[in-house]
């Protein structure tokens, strides 16, 4: 389900947006910006390290997002 979700977020930013692997957390999009992406119980600690207005979780599996959680389905509009 992991690699799902990380395959959809991908596919949904790397159109217009430069994508790049880090060591902590999943993608870092335009040099800038870090996401960690997981289900709901998804804790940020990949996160930590990071300006927290640069670091977010795209979350799979809720409605509305708050703080650093952005819901994944939202990315789909991205495209």
């Amino acid at each position: 389900m992991g690699n799902m979700r990380e395959t959809f977020f991908l596919n949904q930013l790397q159109y217009h947006h430069k994508i790049s692997y880090p060591e902590k957390g999943d993608f870092i999009i335009e040099d800038k910006w870090l996401f960690e992406i997981g289900g709901k119980n998804k804790n940020l600690k990949q996160l930590e390290g990071w300006q927290k207005e640069n670091a977010f979780a795209a979350i799979d599996g809720i409605e509305y997002g708050g703080d650093q959680r952005i819901p994944l389905w939202l990315f789909g509009f991205l495209y």
